[in-house]
C-alpha cells in the first residue's frame, strides 16, 4: 500500500473515530456494513466514488473524501516505483536537480514528454498515462505554494536533435525559457567548455524536505531509487557542487537558452 493510500485510509479512520462511532455505526449512518466499513480501512477494499460520496453526504464535507479519492486516482496512473518520490517532491523546500541528457521532467513540454517515451519499450496507454503524471507534476513549480528549484542541464539536452522535430525543440527551449522567469527557479546550463566532469555518469535530483532532511532521486532505465543512505547523499551533494561550479551563470544560462531556441526555428 502507498503513502498516498494510507493517508486516505488513515482519514477514514480518524473521522470515524472523531465521530465517536463503531464501524457498525458508522456503516448505517452512511448505507454500507461494518464489515464493509472494516475492510475499506484496513485496504482490503478500495474505496469507491459511491462510498466516499455517501460520507461527505452524510457529515456534510464538501467533497472532502471524494476529491481525496480523484486525487488518489491520479496518482494511481503513475508507475508504483514513482508514486514515494512524487509525494516526496510535493513535500520538499527546495529541489537540486541535474541532468545530462534531458530537459528536467518538470520543466518538460507535453509534446517534448512524449517524444522522449515515445522511443521506450512502453504501451500507448503507458505512454500517455506517464505524460500525464509527469504534467500533472510540474504543479509542484506552478501552483499557488510552488518549490525553490534549481536545475542545472548540460548543453547537449539543449542541443539533442528530437527524430527530426526542430519546432518541438523550439517550443521546449521557449517554454524553458518562460519557467526560467520564475523567481523560485532557476536553470543554470553546463557548457562544452567544462569537459569530462563528474555530472555525466548520470542525473540526479536532491531534495531538501521540510524537517531539514535531504533525500535523492536516481533514475535508472527501468526504475527509479529513492537514496537516503548518509554516505550516498554526501556523495551526491559533493557531486552537484561540482556540476553547479561548471554552469554559467543564471544570466548566461538565459542567454545560451535564447541563441540555441534560435537554431530550432
Amino acid at each position: 500500500m502507498g503513502i498516498a493510500t494510507s493517508y486516505v485510509l488513515n482519514e477514514l479512520r480518524l473521522l470515524r473515530a472523531s465521530l465517536g462511532l463503531s464501524q457498525d455505526d458508522f456503516g448505517r449512518r452512511i448505507g454500507y456494513s461494518g464489515s464493509h466499513v472494516s475492510s475499506v480501512e484496513t485496504g482490503g477494499r478500495p474505496p469507491t466514488d459511491g462510498y466516499m460520496k455517501a460520507i461527505d453526504d452524510q457529515f456534510q464535507l464538501k467533497d472532502r473524501f471524494g476529491r481525496m479519492l480523484r486525487e488518489l486516482g491520479q496518482l494511481d496512473t503513475t508507475p508504483t516505483w514513482l508514486r514515494e518520490w512524487i509525494e516526496f517532491e510535493q513535500e520538499a523546500t527546495l529541489l537540486r536537480w541535474y541532468e545530462p541528457a534531458w530537459i528536467p521532467g518538470l520543466l518538460q513540454t507535453e509534446a517534448y514528454a512524449r517524444l522522449t517515451l515515445a522511443h521506450s519499450l512502453l504501451t500507448a496507454d503507458e505512454i500517455e498515462h506517464r505524460v500525464a503524471s509527469r504534467l500533472r507534476r510540474q504543479t509542484t513549480i506552478t501552483g499557488d505554494k510552488p518549490v525553490q528549484l534549481v536545475a542545472v542541464v548540460d548543453v547537449m539536452a539543449l542541443r539533442r536533435p528530437m527524430s527530426g522535430h526542430p519546432g518541438l525543440m523550439a517550443e521546449q527551449l521557449a517554454h524553458l525559457r518562460k519557467m526560467a522567469e520564475l523567481p523560485h527557479v532557476q536553470i543554470l546550463v553546463v557548457t562544452e567548455d567544462a569537459g569530462v566532469y563528474p555530472g555525466l555518469q548520470g542525473g540526479f535530483i536532491l531534495a531538501n524536505l521540510g524537517d531539514g532532511s535531504v533525500i535523492a532521486h536516481l533514475d535508472h532505465q527501468v526504475r527509479a531509487q529513492i537514496l537516503s543512505d548518509a554516505d550516498d547523499l554526501a556523495t551526491l551533494q559533493r557531486t552537484w557542487e561540482v556540476v553547479r561550479g561548471e554552469a554559467l551563470s543564471r544570466r548566461q544560462s538565459l542567454e545560451l537558452i535564447e541563441e540555441t531556441a534560435q537554431t530550432w526555428t
